[in-house]
């Protein structure tokens, strides 16, 4: 077992508990960030994060510690967002969009603030135009970072199958950015 099993340090299970806060403290703001752009709706973030770590308690005693924490968790972000998506259709929901969110937060002036935000925009819609596959790649690759082979743990497929799923996204997303610029008037 691993350090972060609880069952192999012998351990009472309340200490399940003060390592996900432990996990919660240290990867909170990456899991949040995933999964906003892995198309949860602003609204329910909040609430996948915490189904997130859910799981994560629920599953801790089977971690074995063979993937990266950050990959282990993007691996349940993925399965959270698309259940979560797929219940958002279900209902016939409409997200509505938070004008000042936490990804603005740190932006100095109003016209950068602005344009960050419509930039935000824009990658969210060429996002949304992904399918699960793609978009979960290249979420990880792009935006946060991580190596292709943490990406193919992550998502339980090979290597070469991430390396295709990030070259049909890279595509998609510049042939969506290319019509969003291509629909703005300049004056």
């Amino acid at each position: 077992m691993s350090e972060h099993s609880p069952e192999g340090r012998g351990e009472p299970a309340a200490a399940s508990a003060v390592e996900v806060e432990r996990i919660f403290r240290e990867h909170g703001a990456f899991v949040w960030r995933a999964l906003r752009r892995l198309g949860v709706a602003p609204s329910d973030v909040d609430d996948a994060c915490q189904e997130v770590f859910v799981v994560v308690h629920r599953k801790l005693g089977g971690y074995e510690g063979r993937s990266q924490m950050r990959t282990w968790l993007y691996g349940i972000a993925v399965r959270v967002a698309a259940a979560h998506r797929r219940r958002s259709h279900t209902r016939h929901e409409v997200p509505t969009e938070d004008p000042v969110g936490p990804e603005t937060a740190s932006v100095g002036t109003p016209e950068g603030a602005l344009a960050e935000r419509e930039a935000l925009a824009l990658l969210d819609k060429a996002l949304d135009e992904l399918d699960d596959d793609k978009r979960a790649v290249f979420v990880l690759y792009e935006v946060e970072g991580l190596e292709m082979p943490e990406v193919a743990e992550a998502l339980s497929c090979p290597v070469q199958t991430a390396y295709s799923r990030l070259h049909a996204a890279r595509k998609d997303v510049e042939k969506s950015m290319r019509r969003a610029m291509l629909g703005k008037v300049v004056p």
